[in-house]
């Protein structure tokens, strides 16, 4: 059986190609979508990919992958930085969770250094671009497919 993976991004990831280019590159939302999915398909994973601008969508996206998503894969944009609710969420699930910042966050400003989601993620990557979300994918497969035999 295939395992689920959910991808979740939060805040200002649909404006990609249009905001701040120099930092997230001129590859729009669509662009990614589409890495994901493919990224996904050779890992032989499937994947449902969500995006909100909103702290408590994002809340009921966490909460929704308790019965059916083997792991989560969160880009929470800025409210990586200010959102102890998507921690406590986070923290509800029991789920391997990778943080993925498409920037590199310790390079930023100040404010951007602190990471709630970083309390609970197993795994952090940063500043890899696109790449990042092939990372994480790769690393959710391999945790994933890791049985356990008893005697």
């Amino acid at each position: 059986m295939k395992k689920r993976i959910l991808v979740i991004n939060g805040p200002n990831l649909d404006m990609l190609g249009v905001r701040e280019t120099d930092i997230y590159g001129s590859n729009d939302y669509a662009s990614l979508v589409k890495f994901i999915e493919d990224k996904s398909k050779s890992l032989n994973l499937d994947v449902r990919i969500c995006q909100s601008n909103h702290e408590g969508e994002l809340i009921n996206l966490i909460h929704s992958a308790l019965p059916s998503d083997d792991g989560i894969i969160i880009n929470a944009g800025a409210y990586t930085h200010t959102s102890i609710a998507i921690l406590d969420a986070l923290r509800c699930m029991h789920k391997p969770t990778v943080e993925v910042h498409l920037s590199d966050i310790a390079k930023r400003e100040s404010f951007r250094k602190m990471s709630y989601i970083s309390l609970y993620a197993e795994k952090v990557i940063i500043g890899k671009g696109f790449m990042g979300y092939a990372e994480a994918l790769e690393y959710l497969a391999s945790v994933l497919s890791i049985t356990h035999c008893t005697k």
